[in-house]
This record gives C-alpha cells, sequence and structure tokens, in this order.
C-alpha cells in the first residue's frame, strides 16, 4: 500500500506537469501556425451561437464594426452589421 502511494504521489504531479506542457506547446504551435505571435488581431471572434447541426451564428469585430455571420458546412453569409456598442453614441 505505502509503495502504491508513493508512485500516485509522483505520478499524479508529472500527469499534470506533462498536461500543462501541451497546452503550453498547443498555444505556441498555433500562434507559428497563424502568425498572430507578437501583433494585434485585426478580426477577433466575439461570441458565437449553435443553432442546429452544421448551423452557427457568430459575431465578428473587425475594424470597429460588429459583424454577424451565418455559418454552415457550405460557407459564410454575412447577416447584419453595426458599429461596436461603444461607438454607437458617437
Amino acid at each position: 500500500m505505502g509503495w502504491y502511494l508513493a508512485k500516485m504521489l509522483l505520478l499524479v504531479p508529472l500527469l499534470g506537469l506533462m498536461i500543462w506542457g501541451s497546452l503550453k506547446l498547443t498555444q505556441r504551435v498555433q500562434q507559428k501556425l497563424t502568425g498572430t505571435a507578437g501583433q494585434a488581431q485585426r478580426a477577433r471572434l466575439v461570441e458565437t451561437t449553435f443553432l442546429g447541426p452544421g448551423l452557427r451564428l457568430a459575431v465578428i469585430e473587425f475594424r470597429g464594426r460588429e459583424i454577424l455571420l451565418g455559418c454552415t458546412r457550405s460557407g459564410l453569409t454575412r447577416l447584419a452589421e453595426a458599429p461596436l456598442a461603444g461607438e454607437a453614441g458617437e
């Protein structure tokens, strides 16, 4: 029983460290593949809503505007566009 507990005290933190390391490595690889490391993103995904199998609504922030997109398996459709909420009164 003591040997089992000793192994668990060693292996559980080691497993947690490996999970954390793989998440950090995944973030770095994604940044290198998308080219967003160290630069501001022009387009930002604000919110998504699942409507059904293969159907989603997405709100994208781009150049001071919010754009509502309909997303299907076959493509994207712009549904609406509005200024950002903070800039609506200006």
